[in-house]
Parts: C-alpha cells; structure tokens; sequence
C-alpha cells in the first residue's frame, strides 16, 4: 500500500495503459482521489449513450425492394393498391442512421389505445427526443398489430417512408390482375411489387413500376413535369364526396373523357371535386 502511494503517477499510467481509453482525460475528481481509491470513469449506461452518431440531415429513401404493395379497391374493371413498408424496414433504417445504441422505442396504453415513443440520442444537445404516434388493431393480432403500427407510424414521424405519402393512385386494369369472384366479391390471386422507384429533388416519387408475381408489368408511371397526376390522399377525398352525393365514380369519368380512375389528373380533380362539392348530399336530395 506504502508503494502504490508513493508512486501514483507510474500507478495511474499503468492503469491507463491497462485499460482506460487515452483520449479521456483524467478529471480533477480523479486526481484528487489518487491518494485513497481510485474513481474511474462511469461507463455510459443504455439510457444515454457516450458516443451516439449525430443526427443525419435526412432519413435515406426507401428501396424498391423495401416497399410493398396491398390491394386497396378491387372490382370487375381492375383494383387499385397502396404502397406500405413494414416495420423491419424501419429498424434497419434507424440502425443504420444512428447505430444500434443511438435510438430506443417504448409502448405505452392511453385510454385504451396503444402508443409507441421513438427516441433518437442527440449527442449536441445530450438528451433523447422523442415522437409519438397511435396504431390501430390489425385483423389477426390485436395487440401485436397494435404495437407494429404504433411503431410504424411513430417512424413516420420521424421522417420514415414519408415520401410514401407521395404516391400516385395505382391502378392496375383487369386484364393485368387476374380478377375473379369468389361468394359475391372480386378477389386476386396475384401479387404485387415494386420493381423500381425514383425520387426527385423534394424527395417525392417521380418514378414507379410495379410487376405482378410472373414479373409481368402491370403499372408504371412516368410523371412530366408539366402533368401531374391524382395522389392517394386526393383519391380518398375523391370517393368520400362521390358516396355523400352518390355520384359514381363512372359518371365522372365518361364527363372528363377518361377509361380508368388512374387518368385522372390534379387539375381534373380540382373540377369534380369542386362540382361535387356543390352537389347535394344523397339523403337529402
């Protein structure tokens, strides 16, 4: 013991070269202790991670094979489809952009409802921020379709498959989706993917095809600048005023010259919606 004290500079370079990290500075803590017990330095614990990557300027965009595709509306004439990704896809993105160590989720119920928390280390200002969202039960696991969604959607918070939300209307004609019907109601026996995707400047899709199981081509967009098509979020608007005024969505193709829902352009959809906006309701009429 009469040793080690009176040698604390060879003890502590020993130390040092034992184990301790050489760009960690001894603190003054440290220094003053050296005649007792030695302080080392606290491990950083899960909770705050040392050194945790600096948050990225943007998220990365999704791959074609990232995305997938559900059916959304099926009929005799054709079905239309939405784009989705799925929740690993989320955690490899956020592994990727701020490591392993540098973001956490926690799922918490309020009112009933399943709330999911992700949390992204911010190594500038040394804290955890977090984004929340709710999910919505899926039809086979309540719970476990709850907490995925929770998830998902709280990822999109972040920034996520956002340019998801940019999405053209997709709609694959019968001839190229194998449309039956089974008790009373169209199905497909098909399957759907995303062959290929492109983004412009603003981080929106400027470029898509879809391939159905036998890897024939069923969608493809090639969007000009001059010309820009319905979005999905504009479809859903589209349809709610077309079921309030009971207009079908037949009458207002032949109106505008059109075969399919997937020629309707934003500059037509701001003239029907317009004119069914005027419209009454179904009920009242």
């Amino acid at each position: 013991m009469e040793e080690k004290a009176g040698k604390p500079k060879k003890t502590g370079t020993a130390k040092e070269k034992e184990g301790e990290p050489k760009k960690i500075k001894p603190t003054k803590e440290k220094e003053e202790s050296r005649d007792g017990n030695e302080t080392q330095p606290s491990p950083a614990g899960p909770e705050k991670p040392e050194k945790a990557a600096a948050p990225s300027p943007f998220i990365r965009l999704l791959r074609a094979d990232e995305i997938e595709c559900r059916v959304s509306t099926i009929s005799q004439k054709g079905l239309s489809l939405l784009l989705f990704k799925d929740a690993r896809v989320d955690q490899r993105i956020l592994d990727e952009a701020f490591t392993p160590f540098g973001w956490k989720r926690t799922h918490q119920s309020i009112d009933g409802n399943l709330y999911c928390t992700v949390e992204i280390w911010d190594g500038e200002k040394g804290q955890w921020i977090a984004k929340q969202d709710v999910g919505t039960e899926s039809r086979s696991e309540k719970e476990k379709g709850q907490a995925s969604d929770s998830f998902k959607r709280a990822c999109f918070n972040w920034g996520l498959g956002r340019e998801l939300y940019t999405a053209p209307f997709i709609w694959v004609p019968a001839e190229a989706a194998n449309i039956s019907q089974e008790g009373g109601r169209y199905v497909t026996s098909d399957c759907f993917y995303v062959q290929h995707i492109a983004y412009n400047e603003n981080r929106e899709i400027a470029g898509l095809r879809i391939v159905n199981g036998r890897g024939f081509l069923v969608y493809e967009l090639k969007r000009r600048p001059e010309i820009k098509f319905i979005t999905g979020i504009q479809m859903e608007a589209l349809e709610q005023e077309l079921a309030r005024t009971g207009v079908s969505m037949e009458a207002v193709l032949e109106r505008y010259g059109l075969r399919e829902p997937g020629q309707i352009t934003a500059e037509i959809f701001a003239k029907a919606i317009s004119s069914l906006k005027k419209t009454k309701t179904k009920e009242a009429a």
